[in-house]
């Protein structure tokens, strides 16, 4: 595959010598219960650190860029996975961030080849990197101006740009405004200079390509659906109080406008004022989100909060495994997804969906779960009364999925590799 001359070089036949990974995202977050773009940032850091291939990774701090050889990138992704920050420097408290990243930023310092302010970034690249580097960016974070002008002075750059989904700008009702203009301009960028985009499905294929046309160039693109690994089951992990007794229902995911919550409290609520027995319990595993102050007012006036309705935000995988492992079902209402991973780990660890009637989740889920309206509570209340009151094994009718064959990395990165 070929780029149009127009971006950072062309994408040769063989893969090349080198990749740069920005991992900027990962550091900003460190310390943070990791959301799914976060968890694939560090997929590829891990993959990456895997292979013989030359690596080398980047992240701007809030001082500035530091520059990671393979050796510091290997070291980075031990921290990432296992904790174990060091202490802050004086740089990093200078900054008054919060007490994880300002961590993170000091340890990650410790471990860069190279570093520099800002209009130094040209200069650290060309001195550092290889001819022919491809960089990588996952995260949607640090495609800036800046980044790409200097990836230029490196002789046969390369630029592979992830674009998860394009929801801030179909859906930005559902965003912060900030977060719909900082995407436009992220795309805009990606239209403008990336020599190919990857693509997690053929549905969000078609919404990524419409927004590059209408920002003036559509890049190759790739489709390679994301790995799913579900959380190992630890039941251990869990707080007190969880799992509830008797029949519960998980929902998984940020609690921000997008994903729904609405329908299911408008669906509790009924159930519990019409009496129904058994009243399920249902576990909201997601921090508050944004945008959402009218839900959470709701929320947190309900009488069912902390008896029928329970918040568990920032559980450890292990602990949502377990949750999942005992739950009648995944409800996952969303209005709309770029891939969905809370079904499809739920459906890997064989445990019954309930979902919105997505195009996405119906190409990568096919007819495991049961698909619903998002915008009709009553077939929802009709399949979680029925799974509610039976403990007996489910029909795939009622959403069994004991036979799902979760996609997995290794495919995505024989995709991705070989064309950067």
């Amino acid at each position: 595959m070929r780029g149009n001359g127009t971006g950072l070089g062309s994408i040769p036949n063989n893969p090349p010598p080198a990749r740069l990974l920005d991992i900027t995202r990962l550091a900003r977050r460190a310390g943070r219960t990791p959301t799914g773009i976060d968890r694939v940032e560090l997929a590829y850091l891990r993959a990456l650190s895997d292979r013989p291939d030359p690596l080398w990774t980047i992240l701007r701090s809030s001082l500035g860029y530091l520059l990671l050889n393979a050796e510091g990138s290997r070291a980075a992704l031990r921290l990432f996975e296992q904790g174990g920050w060091g202490a802050a420097d004086w740089l990093s408290r200078l900054r008054g961030l919060e007490p994880v990243r300002a961590r993170a930023e000091a340890s990650l310092r410790r471990l860069a080849c190279a570093r520099c302010a800002p209009p130094g970034l040209a200069r650290m690249l060309r001195r550092h990197l290889p001819t022919g580097i491809a960089y990588l960016n996952t995260g949607h974070s640090n495609l800036t101006a800046r980044m790409i002008a200097a990836l230029r002075r490196v002789p046969g750059a390369r630029l592979a740009v992830l674009v998860h989904d394009t929801i801030p700008l179909d859906h930005p009702d559902t965003q912060r405004p900030e977060t719909a203009r900082a995407f436009a301009a992220f795309l805009a960028r990606t239209a403008r200079h990336a020599d190919l985009v990857i693509a997690t499905a053929r549905a969000t294929r078609v919404d990524i390509t419409r927004h590059l046309a209408a920002a003036g160039r559509v890049p190759p693109l790739v489709v390679a659906p994301l790995g799913v690994t579900p959380p190992r089951p630890d039941p251990a992990a869990l707080p007190a109080g969880l799992p509830p007794a008797g029949p519960y229902f998980v929902a998984l995911g940020t609690i921000e406008p997008r994903k729904n919550h609405a329908l299911l409290l408008d669906l509790w609520e009924d159930l519990a004022r019409d009496g129904v027995r058994p009243l399920p319990a249902l576990v909201l595993c997601g921090a508050r989100g944004w945008r959402n102050e009218a839900f959470l007012a709701r929320l947190d006036a309900s009488p069912l909060l902390g008896s029928t309705i329970l918040e568990a935000p920032g559980l450890s995988d292990g602990a949502v495994g377990a949750l999942l492992h005992g739950a009648r079902a995944l409800l996952f209402p969303s209005r709309a997804e770029g891939y969905g991973l809370p079904p499809l780990e739920a459906a890997a660890l064989g445990v019954p969906v309930l979902c919105s009637d997505l195009p996405v989740l119906r190409e990568l889920l096919g007819d495991i779960p049961v698909y619903l309206p998002a915008t009709e509570s009553y077939p929802w209340r009709k399949k979680i009364t029925s799974l509610a009151a039976s403990r007996a094994e489910v029909s795939k009718e009622e959403g069994q999925s004991r036979t799902f064959a979760a996609p997995g990395w290794q495919a995505h990165f024989k995709t991705v590799l070989s064309v950067t």
